[in-house]
């Protein structure tokens, strides 16, 4: 894979993702301490978008991706009302802490809350972040192994190609559901709303390095983060592959409860669901309501594979099934 490369390729290659991840965080920070946080933030966010749609064509993963499929409208779309959304809402909570402080949080904070508040705060950070994980992961592994949640998170999956436009490409509803078992949790708690800042802004740039067509190496790093490469796994169509790797920053959950997914081999450039997904915007917001729109979303998901297994293939599903555990929750 790596014949033909030059030296300063395979460097930039490895430097790349944990670069970029560092740039956005040292921009948040900065973007939280202006009087203009929400702003500012939307600043770095875009910087570091233009930098990876930059690099998607300078050292691409896929050349295939690159060809346009006709849903960057919608994709875009998507992002504005999910993510920026709670970007908005971060953001104003950031403008203005003391309300936040006296109104929102003895309002949403438990009595007997025991966050650790006099622990330095990347502790806190880290602690949350580990929190919110675990409903993001009871989320988005419910999303795939529940038909009625299914049919919302499919508008994820239905892409075809990964790129860093389609990261925000989330039904309304999917991603309320996300929000509500990773952050109530915190709120009862009593984390502080620095804490809820920096979860949002791991989450926003890790998001988008997860989704980049990017020729990056990540190494050890695939043990802890949600990295590209294991992202790619979870878009295989292949069920097998895909119910992995549900991890939206950490794979520490997939790591303990026997999801986690890394095969030596290359990941599928072939990606995407079995079923239909609505043209158009406010079509595919409707879709997943109507009976009809949900048989349309479910095609034929239940098959075990959507295409024939090579004998490299069958050998690591073998192992899949002996190490990982697919039930309802």
């Amino acid at each position: 894979m790596n014949e033909g490369k030059s030296a300063l390729y395979m460097a930039t290659s490895w430097a790349l993702w944990p670069a970029l991840f560092a740039a956005g965080l040292v921009g948040a920070g900065w973007a939280f301490h202006t009087e203009a946080p929400l702003m500012w933030f939307n600043l770095v966010y875009l910087t570091v978008v233009a930098a990876i749609a930059g690099f998607e064509r300078l050292m691409p993963y896929e050349q295939d991706w690159l060809t346009h499929d006709g849903e960057t409208f919608n994709d875009i779309a998507h992002t504005l009302l999910t993510k920026g959304g709670v970007q908005i809402a971060a953001a104003i909570g950031a403008s203005v802490p003391m309300a936040v402080a006296t109104v929102v949080q003895p309002a949403l904070t438990s009595p007997s809350a025991i966050w650790p508040d006099q622990w330095p705060l990347v502790l806190q950070v880290v602690l949350g972040l580990i929190i919110a994980e675990f409903g993001l992961y009871v989320a988005h592994r419910a999303a795939h192994e529940i038909l009625s949640l299914w049919r919302f998170h499919a508008l994820h999956h239905s892409v075809e190609r990964l790129w860093v436009v389609n990261t925000g490409r989330f039904h309304v509803v999917d991603s309320l559901f996300k929000i509500a078992l990773s952050q109530i949790p915190l709120y009862l708690l009593g984390a502080p709303l620095p804490v809820f800042l920096w979860i949002s802004a791991v989450t926003a740039f890790i998001g988008l390095l997860t989704h980049c067509n990017m020729d990056v190496r990540t190494g050890p790093l695939d043990l802890v983060f949600s990295t590209p490469r294991l992202h790619r796994w979870h878009h295989s169509k292949v069920l097998a592959e895909g119910n992995t790797n549900y991890g939206e920053n950490l794979v520490l959950w997939d790591q303990l409860f026997g999801t986690y997914f890394n095969p030596a081999r290359r990941p599928p450039a072939e990606i995407g669901i079995s079923g239909r997904i609505a043209d158009g915007f406010v079509a595919q917001l409707v879709q997943p309501f109507s009976a009809k729109g949900f048989k349309q979303i479910l095609g034929r998901r239940r098959e075990p594979q959507m295409r024939p297994l090579s004998a490299e293939e069958q050998v690591a599903h073998s192992d899949i099934r002996r190490h990982t555990r697919f039930k309802r929750l």
